[in-house]
């Protein structure tokens, strides 16, 4: 007399497990869908390297954003060199440097099959930075900043810089060993790559050392232009002698190369493989024309409209 309604329970049961399992099957492949931009169309770019380049890939990523809605683009910020690490794994589809690409890079890179194309973006006038609150350092030559910064040195107060400087510690900012920044500051001032004295605040996220200095009245750091133009009221900049007098990086020095040794180029490097995918081919067309303004508007300086022509010669 009890087997019927077990029985009826049992199809019961199982019809709603079904509808259950309908349901769930069908939550998730909207949700694939969803991420798949409805219909396979929409894809995410991914890029990393510099911070230095970072406002600027930033910038245009988020205006390319509003023209094409359905391209995602991220940016990264592990540095130069670390940029690079990722990108010759295939990690990345793109890579900001604030240096050339190095030979054991291309090397690596090359082992794992990856190949690239080199876009110059902007210059910058890598720039000196003291606390506001020190009156005293307005210039430094470049020598006086390798006596600083150089492997082994000694100097760890103001006055063993300049003897009419007070005997005030300093305490010291700057890149970390992927940054690029730190490699290009090494060799022009010290003279030798990767060369320097460990003892110092090091960060990959220029912002760190921004706070920093900005925190600290014994601070002297370094990093890129538009960092100081985003924090001028926090930062004093200070005037570098490259043999030919103090000049402080602007607009005008960093162009004509009279802010020496200082100036630099900064680049994108893409994978080809990844330009061949028109969503990408389309970004990079956008960061060489329409991008072009907000090199200045984050703070660094356009590259030469030769430049742009020879890269976006290299679009497919």
């Amino acid at each position: 007399m009890h087997m019927a309604p077990r029985a009826h329970s049992g199809r019961r049961t199982g019809k709603i497990l079904l509808l259950v399992t309908a349901m769930v099957a069908a939550a998730l492949a909207a949700l694939l869908i969803a991420a798949c931009g409805g219909g396979g169309e929409s894809r995410t770019i991914v890029g990393d390297g510099s911070s230095t380049v970072f406002p600027i890939s930033e910038a245009v990523a988020e205006e390319f954003g509003k023209v094409e809605p359905d391209v995602r683009v991220v940016v990264g910020i592990s540095g130069t060199g670390g940029g690079f690490k990722k990108f010759c794994n295939g990690e990345t589809d793109f890579s900001d440097a604030s240096r050339p690409i190095k030979d054991s890079e291309r090397e690596a890179c090359a082992n794992s099959g990856i190949e690239f194309v080199e876009f110059q973006v902007a210059f910058d006038g890598l720039s000196v930075m003291v606390n506001p609150k020190n009156d005293f350092v307005e210039c430094l030559t470049v020598d006086e900043l390798k006596r600083i910064w150089e492997p082994g040195s000694t100097v760890d107060s103001w006055d063993e810089v300049r003897p009419e400087w007070p005997a005030e510690s300093i305490a010291l900012y700057g890149p970390d060993t992927d940054s690029g920044t730190f490699d290009y500051f090494t060799e022009v001032i010290v003279g030798e790559e990767d060369a320097s004295r460990p003892d110092y605040t090091a960060s990959a996220d220029d912002n760190v050392l921004v706070q920093g200095i900005a925190g600290d009245e014994d601070a002297l750091g370094y990093f890129g232009y538009a960092y100081y133009v985003e924090n001028a009221d926090k930062l004093k900049l200070v005037a570098v002698d490259g043999a030919q007098g103090c000049v402080l990086p602007a607009r005008e020095s960093i162009l004509d190369g009279t802010y020496t040794p200082l100036s630099r180029p900064l680049f994108v490097y893409v994978r080809k493989d990844a330009l061949e995918q028109p969503e990408v081919a389309e970004f990079m067309r956008f960061y060489l024309t329409e991008g072009r303004p907000l090199v200045a508007e984050v703070g660094y300086v356009e590259a030469p409209e030769s430049a742009y022509q020879e890269g976006l010669a290299l679009i497919p």
